[in-house]
């Protein structure tokens, strides 16, 4: 098996991506977009904005024509300030690593979460693509909208700017990149200067159809054939409706992929650990390694080594249907609300661009229960092109949902909260900001989830320049990277901001206790990793390491081969136990077929396969060379023993040369015995010389 890390990913929204070489297969794992880079854009600007970007850019030509001279151009790099980021229409990064595959070369696709869909438009429009691709129903149907609401917000910019003039902006020329500030320099280029590569206009509506219907949905634990070999089956990993880790099975070996996984989830199907134990390698990618903190923030969602470790596999799985009120992501959630609430109190409105489906759904059910607590009116809007689609989708896949969502469905009550809210009309829902239903019932002060958590696209950038001015409102955020240069556009901002890190993984502390639960034969670890945890030499796995761009050769063959063999055809075997080597062995004529990743065995109906049939017995073993001498001397054949070679490429364990009563010769290699002789009947006597002292089936 051969694995090269495409991109170690930077968190929940741009997951790591791999190519992995399996049996001669070449699986791509997750196509994501790293979303992060519209830092670099500017928002569409307003008229005040847009005519002081022109005359500022008009300004630095004519200081340049005055100091050059129509001369070459001065590479001086501007300083970061909001007229510096890219007043164009977006490009966007995909993963550079991958440009450099052939895609008609990549077999098969594996997308382990909605997140992990975004990029596959790129992919699949791209001449020559022909592979298969796999995703659980609900990642497919998320992931679908999410991209569609994505086009949908960036119609606005190509509204603003209109078509394209060329194919290449002019962003992204050279000497426009060697004066952009170091901090967007980077974002477009990468660290290291090589990610120019990554960056693609954005796919139309029509390219997301075609994508959807080049896909094969599974459900959970559902087996999926590649080419009659490959097994591929998803497992839940408890980060997201749908979102998946996978198990794949050859008969030459199995490999376990761990996404992004969560052991706490109040609204996904929990991380089923249980169907990855045992596999001969386990990819470990989760994109909670990214973050280096290990300290009570950085940790709260992982479960304590001590706890995982004394848990049984009952007692885990019990564990992660306990979601109560004392968990620590109940706790953050009462936090956000409670600061909320202290702010609308003061008249100021609550703006929360947050994409994370489960987090949305858990925060509204905790915002409204805070504001009937307070006996606070105030409205609540959740603004976005594909939210009512996206709501009514979630009333119909409980199969996805966790114990506790099911359960409510078993008792007669609605799966969450929205459905009771949105008949008492205490939540709005819709489409644009501009729709007229906002119009008529716009309220303020009030609430608002919408798109997007980049703040350079959706109704959050109008809000936020409403809003930003105000003091007595909140913006509360996920952890942004850089939130200096995510708020450039919208200084000066008086309004507050809360930031919040939401659980993205496992947790550090909880690696190696389950890595010890899973028992792969071979772990794949980041590079990150060895730095961050002790993988002792103690454990029964052996760890291997990857980095970006590097290419693993991994061993994950099984130590026995397994064949599927039907019973009644099971009884025409005759078998030999030969002691010495501890086997029993038998004789049989049939078809070996390889069907689902199985080895099926065919024999025919004919009783040819009987031991009784000695004229194609087989023989076991290689003969002893003192004991065929002897039996040769007892016949009266004389021959000298010669050697075999030294060299360890040589087959031959030695040479018997017969020289009376006839000429002839016996080698005898570690793969077979050769007799040579000139007479067929001198050949035939040393043949059955030979099959006396020789096990025979």
């Amino acid at each position: 098996m051969k694995f090269t890390c495409l991109s170690k990913g930077r968190g929940f929204h741009f997951p790591p991506c791999h190519m992995l070489n399996f049996c001669g297969i070449r699986i791509l794992l997750d196509c994501p977009l790293d979303l992060s880079a519209l830092l670099a854009f500017s928002p569409i600007p307003t008229s005040l904005d847009w005519l002081s970007v022109v005359e500022s850019y008009n300004t630095e030509a004519n200081d340049f024509d005055s100091r050059a001279g129509f001369g070459k151009r001065q590479k001086i790099e501007k300083l970061l300030h909001a007229k510096s980021l890219l007043f164009a229409e977006p490009w966007y990064k995909t993963v550079n690593n991958l440009q450099l595959w052939n895609s008609s070369f990549i077999d098969v696709v594996l997308i382990s979460s909605p997140m992990g869909i975004m990029g596959l438009p790129f992919l699949t429009r791209m001449k020559g693509f022909s592979a298969k691709i796999y995703v659980t129903e609900a990642s497919a149907r998320l992931g679908q909208l999410m991209m569609e609401d994505l086009i949908s917000m960036h119609g606005e910019f190509r509204h603003f700017y209109g078509p394209e003039e060329s194919n290449f902006p002019s962003w992204l020329r050279q000497e426009e990149l060697e004066i952009l500030p170091s901090e967007l320099r980077e974002i477009i280029l990468g660290k290291d200067g090589l990610e120019l590569g990554g960056w693609m206009p954005l796919y139309s509506a029509a390219d997301v159809k075609d994508c959807m219907l080049k896909i094969h949905t599974l459900n959970y634990a559902e087996e999926a054939c590649y080419n009659g070999t490959l097994v591929i089956k998803a497992f839940s990993s408890g980060m997201e409706i749908g979102s998946c880790n996978w198990i794949l099975n050859s008969p030459k070996g199995d490999i376990a992929y761990v996404s992004g996984s969560s052991f706490i989830s109040a609204h996904a199907m929990p991380f089923d650990y249980r169907s990855l134990q045992g596999t001969c390698a386990l990819i470990y990618s989760d994109f909670s390694l990214g973050d280096t903190q290990d300290s009570e923030d950085g940790d709260n969602y992982s479960v304590s080594a001590a706890k995982l470790q004394s848990m049984s596999s009952q007692d885990l799985a019990g564990f992660n249907h306990n979601f109560d009120e004392n968990s620590e992501e109940k706790e953050k959630l009462d936090f956000i609300c409670s600061n909320a609430i202290n702010y609308i109190k003061e008249g100021g409105s609550v703006l929360i661009p947050i994409d994370r489906l489960g987090t949305i759904l858990l925060l509204l059910e905790e915002m409204t229960a805070s504001l009937e607590a307070s006996d606070l009116k105030v409205p609540v809007y959740i603004i976005s092109s594909k939210a009512e689609e996206l709501l009514a989708l979630l009333n119909i896949i409980p199969e996805w949902l966790c114990k506790q969502r099911q359960e409510k469905l078993f008792a007669g009550e609605q799966l969450f909260a929205h459905v009771k809210l949105l008949k008492e009309k205490k939540i709005h829902v819709v489409p644009a900001i501009h729709s007229r239903e906002l119009l008529i019932n716009w309220q303020e002060p009030c609430i608002v989830f919408c798109p997007h958590w980049s703040m350079r696209m959706g109704p959050v950038v109008h809000l936020l320049r409403r809003w930003c001015g105000c003091p007595n409102s909140l913006l509360i955020l996920e952890d942004v990277l850089n939130l200096e240069l995510a708020l450039l556009p919208f200084q000066p901002v008086a309004m507050k901001v809360l930031q919040c890190l939401f659980p993205s993984g496992i947790g550090l502390r909880t690696v190696q206790p389950l890595l010890k639960l899973l028992r792969p034969k071979t772990v794949l670890c980041p590079e990150e990793l060895r730095l961050q945890i002790n993988l002792s030499s103690e454990n029964s796995f052996s760890v291997l390491y990857y980095s970006e761009a590097e290419t693993l050769k991994v061993p994950y063959r099984k130590h026995n081969s397994e064949i599927k063999i039907a019973t009644d055809l099971a009884s025409h075997f005759y078998w030999k136990t030969f002691k010495k080597e501890e086997i029993n062995i038998t004789k049989l004529k049939g078809e070996l077929r390889m069907e689902n990743g199985r080895h099926h065995l065919l024999l025919e109906t004919d009783n040819k396969n009987s031991s009784s049939n000695s004229s194609s017995l087989e023989h076991c073993g290689l003969p002893d060379s003192e004991k065929l001498m002897a039996a040769l001397s007892k016949m009266g054949i004389s021959g000298k023993i010669q050697h075999g070679m030294s060299d360890a490429k040589s087959q031959t364990v030695c040479i018997i040369h017969i020289e009376d009563p006839y000429k002839a010769s016996i080698e005898i290699g570690t793969t077979g015995t050769i007799i040579t002789t000139a007479d067929e009947n001198v050949a035939s006597s040393i043949y059955k010389i030979i099959d006396n002292i020789l096990n025979a089936v």
